[in-house]
């Protein structure tokens, strides 16, 4: 059993998905504990989404692409401006379908996780294999 739970983790698109799943419950979590805090919900989701993108950089840089490479910050920022910007584009296109946002989110979260992936594999970290 270990050893084929080994072979599932050595495939890069896998571990992808399973640190992305720690990472949106990182992120929602330390906004529920701002909300629960007493903090405006604007600012906690500020924080949580700046502290989100920067825990994410880490968990997806070390365990998923296996680096150490703090300089790849920018281009990771701007994989995350590129992803909000078709997720935003989906949920208007559906809204105008007559899909409601929580609908149209659930669907967008594949895509747009697929698209996270490629473009960090492609522009941020630049793996040519599987790693």
């Amino acid at each position: 059993m270990k050893s084929k739970i080994r072979i599932i983790l050595k495939i890069i698109l896998v571990r992808f998905f399973i640190v992305s799943g720690i990472n949106t419950v990182f992120g929602y979590g330390l906004f529920a504990l701002l909300v629960y805090l007493g903090l405006n919900y604007i600012l906690a989701s500020l924080f949580a989404t700046i502290t989100g993108i920067l825990f994410n950089f880490k968990t997806i840089g070390l365990i998923v692409f296996r680096t150490h490479n703090n300089a790849l910050i920018f281009r990771f920022f701007g994989v995350y401006g590129i992803t909000y910007l078709f997720n935003v584009t989906g949920l208007t296109l559906f809204k105008w379908a007559g899909i409601v946002p929580y609908t149209g989110g659930a669907i967008l979260v594949v895509p747009i996780g697929c698209l996270g992936f490629l473009l960090n594999k492609t522009f941020v970290f630049k793996v040519k294999e599987n790693a």
